[in-house]
């Protein structure tokens, strides 16, 4: 049998609490939403409440067989989730899954025997959620069975400052998108956009102090040899070779709990450099063929993701090409950015942004300026040609 539910349970809605921040999980804010894991709903199996002088309520619940617990609870705002865990003792270490509205974000392997915070990477979106916990391995280990304490689940808020402060190109920002290196600092242009990791701060802080703002350009979705980090990502996760770029993979993009510390680190040297924006590549997956059997929601959770993310440290964020879901991720993103959109006649799905007042650029790579800059500047998109090495060369609408 499962717990049964308190009264004030019973409608699905947990109760709440304004708690303080604990030592093990920093960031924790003062307004943040608790949940007590012992008022969990557990099903037959899972496990069961257990005395516990160190939880919080000095109860805590104990995960020990193949159920799931489960919440639901109304976040309030959009928040980082902490579930404070550790692990029973005895050899054998479980692995908590942790997922948010039926889709994992992540899977931990819990060693501890102390209290300690396991986090998602990403934060949850605002609205009535159902968060389940489950163990991935129940069963028996060295002499003992395996299992988890649970003393809380803590929802923190995602600051605002950070996205308060971040920059935003406006509509008709004139720009440079350069991948190759050394950068040509005189091209005249608003925004630069080159490479995160062939640039170092010097070149970004040359850049401000001509008064421009910079992008930093990363693969999300695809996984480049000869990156510095290339040899983080596992081969769980790494799928088909892109076609037209050798060496080159897709991601499985469902397995957040993998890659969104890895992406965090990326946005992260972004933000350490000076870099004002960021230019997420290859966020279609879904519509490829990946090697993995993604959906369109995969793909919509994966980048909204990266944009809370960006946002979270002061980056604004663009989205690029996935022109399909651009009228759904428009909210999320600040600006877009399209390839060959004229010679493949899909400007007019980039209109959700131009209404929302939001700057959309454009590369053309075979088109002549004449054919398509007229209708360019008629829609409100800032476009130009470049060559497909993506060097200083550009030949621009404006």
């Amino acid at each position: 049998m499962g717990l049964c539910p308190s009264p004030r349970e019973t409608s699905g809605v947990v109760a709440v609490a304004a708690v303080a921040a604990a030592a093990w999980a920093p960031g924790i804010a003062a307004a943040a939403q608790r949940i007590e894991a012992e008022r969990m709903h557990v099903s037959s199996g899972a496990g069961h409440v257990v005395r516990d002088a160190g939880a919080s309520g000095r109860r805590a619940l104990l995960l020990d067989g193949a159920g799931t617990a489960r919440t639901s609870v109304r976040v309030r705002a959009p928040s980082r989730l902490s579930v404070v865990v550790r692990a029973r003792a005895c050899a054998g270490a479980p692995r908590l899954v942790v997922a948010v509205d039926g889709r994992r974000v992540l899977t931990r392997r819990v060693t501890g025997r102390g209290w300690s915070a396991a986090a998602p990477a990403a934060a949850v979106a605002a609205g009535r959620r159902s968060i389940s916990l489950r163990l991935a391995n129940p069963h028996r280990a060295h002499g003992c069975r395996r299992g988890v304490r649970v003393d809380r689940l803590d929802l923190a808020p995602v600051p605002k400052a950070a996205a308060k402060a971040r920059w935003i190109p406006p509509p008709n920002t004139t720009w440079q998108w350069q991948l190759t290196t050394p950068v040509d600092l005189s091209v005249d242009a608003q925004l630069f956009d080159i490479d995160l990791f062939d640039n170092a701060a010097s070149v970004v802080a040359a850049l401000h102090s001509r008064g421009r703002h910079v992008a930093c350009y990363l693969d999300a979705g695809t996984l480049e040899p000869g990156r510095p980090d290339s040899g983080d990502f596992p081969a769980s996760v790494v799928g088909k070779e892109l076609p037209d770029w050798p060496g080159e993979h897709w991601l499985d993009v469902r397995r957040l709990d993998i890659l969104g510390p890895l992406l965090e680190r990326r946005l992260d040297l972004c933000r350490q450099k000076g870099f004002d924006a960021v230019e997420p590549d290859n966020v279609d997956a879904y519509a490829n063929d990946s090697g993995f059997p993604l959906s369109a929601d995969d793909q919509l959770r994966f980048n909204r993701f990266l944009a809370g993310a960006a946002h979270a440290r002061g980056l604004s964020v663009g989205l690029k090409n996935d022109l399909d879901q651009a009228a759904a991720l428009q909210p999320d993103f600040d600006w877009a950015l399209s390839e060959q959109c004229f010679q493949y006649h899909e400007c007019d799905r980039l209109q959700p942004f131009v209404r929302a007042g939001k700057a959309v650029f454009v590369a053309e790579y075979e088109l002549d300026t004449a054919s398509f800059c007229p209708a360019a500047r008629s829609a409100g998109l800032m476009a130009m040609r470049k060559r497909l090495s993506l060097d200083a060369w550009r030949d621009a609408c404006w």
